[in-house]
């Protein structure tokens, strides 16, 4: 874009940000420093759900439900084998409960809908981190309010790290940066709002950690982005406004075995990137932005510093990672109809949809009945994509090793292989698969099933 073509833009956002209440606090100056999320370890032992005030960028106090004051939540900073030990205090009006998306954890801590806990209540989980290193989310999982906390602000980061990723000697520090990248719209005092359609909440403007217009200085060298979609309903086209192509190393499930290389990615809501970006031609004062292509929004723009900065280049191998072996035709077929059934029937707190037996691999069919992108999460175990017919007709590198969430677009045929081999029993396998457009996941777009 233009100098002037850039400017004009920001005109035009600042216009409609101001009509819904969301002035800047200098007019002159629209891009705004990229918030952080705080971090916290494994030994956090409270965690609240509760309005809050908290500033996008702009210096104005704009409410919002946050996990213990922060937007987005803390970041987790968790070692594979570390115990997390954390009471949920329910400081809003309404119901709620905390799922700890990828994490695969007993019923009991999963967090899922039928653990709901009443206002001025709380909830102890108390579970070990069992799993690879990788990005994780924690979201709000209450039954037909899910939707309304999260966009409202209820989410946050969980990253697990291992020996294997050690080893490698990622960028870190300053040169690791996580982005939860969301949508958004405001009310007339610019307060968070939450005001779905029937085919579910698309904000009007893009927050990344919660800042508005956000801005990164970047040394020359290269940076580790962590990103996660954080959207209710929106699938973030990401692209470099350079055109460089991303370096692809992990995704929703960790590392993948080999990098990948990308110009331009679809993520799901619900789904996570591990990327690399070589910022090494950056000169200072030179800026290039993170956009979203579908939505034309730049969502970060980052400026060179013209400082050295990072060496890196990624090993051919990243990690050793199974391949699930199982059945060549599916063991079951779910199809996502409309916007509030799987399987031509809406979710019953009450009903146990299906049976899976424990340690044995399977082989699941997701298809469409309209009505998509329907993002399909599966609690309590990680999958692999083995194939997509019709649509796009193709699979991703994004989408390669261990995955939760899958995105199944219009006209789309997924298959995965799935074993649940951590947890069983009647009661402890009880978990929920559903579509992470969360408002069809409010309507009925979720089924429980158990491991035997």
């Amino acid at each position: 874009m233009t100098v002037g073509g850039l400017l004009a833009g920001r005109a035009d956002a600042l216009g409609a940000l101001q009509a819904e209440g969301v002035g800047h606090g200098h007019q002159d100056e629209p891009w705004y420093p990229l918030h952080l999320p705080t971090e916290t370890s494994a030994d956090l032992r409270e965690l609240s759900c509760a309005p809050a005030l908290v500033d996008m960028g702009d210096g104005r106090l704009r409410s919002v439900l946050a996990y213990n004051g922060s937007f987005p939540g803390p970041t987790w900073n968790a070692r594979t084998g570390d115990w997390i030990t954390v009471r949920l205090l329910n400081n809003l009006q309404e119901e709620t409960i905390t799922h700890w998306h990828g994490l695969i954890i007993d019923y009991q801590n999963d967090g899922g809908p039928l653990l709901g806990v009443g206002p001025g209540q709380f909830y102890d989980y108390n579970f070990q981190v069992r799993q690879r290193a990788g990005l994780n989310f924690y979201h709000p999982h209450p039954h037909m309010l899910t939707g309304k906390q999260v966009c409202l602000g209820l989410a946050g980061a969980f990253i697990i790290r291992d020996a294997e990723e050690d080893a490698l000697k990622l960028p870190s520090g300053q040169c690791e940066v996580p982005l939860v990248i969301r949508d958004a719209s405001f009310d007339n005092k610019g307060n968070l709002a939450y005001n779905p359609t029937s085919s579910g909440f698309t904000g009007k403007f893009p927050l990344v950690n919660g800042t508005l217009r956000p801005t990164l200085n970047v040394d020359q060298g290269v940076y580790r982005f962590r990103v996660l979609n954080g959207a209710n309903a929106r699938v973030f086209r990401l692209a470099l406004s350079n055109g460089a192509p991303f370096t692809v190393i992990g995704n929703d499930g960790g590392l993948l075995r080999s990098p990948a290389t990308a110009s331009s990615i679809d993520l799901g809501m619900g789904e996570r990137l591990d990327l690399l970006v070589d910022f090494s031609a950056l000169a200072a004062g030179q800026s290039l932005t993170l956009r979203c292509l579908a939505a034309r929004w730049d969502l970060v723009q980052f400026v060179g510093t013209g400082v050295p900065g990072v060496v890196y280049a990624p090993p051919a191998i990243l990690s050793t990672i199974e391949s699930l072996s199982g059945p060549s035709q599916p063991t079951r077929t779910f199809t996502f109809d409309g916007m509030s059934r799987i399987n031509g029937q809406e979710y019953d707190m009450t009903r146990v949809d299906f049976r899976v037996p424990f340690g044995v691999t399977e082989r699941w069919r997701f298809k469409t009945g309209g009505n998509a992108p329907h993002p399909v999460h599966v609690h309590g175990a990680s999958f692999q994509v083995v194939s997509r017919t019709g649509g796009r007709g193709r699979l991703f590198p994004w989408e390669s090793g261990w995955k939760d969430t899958v995105l199944l677009n219009d006209k789309e045929t997924v298959d995965v292989l799935i074993r649940f081999d951590a947890f069983r029993g009647e009661y402890d396998g009880q978990y929920v698969m559903h579509c992470h457009q969360l408002e069809h996941e409010g309507m009925g777009m979720m089924a429980n099933f158990k491991v035997i």
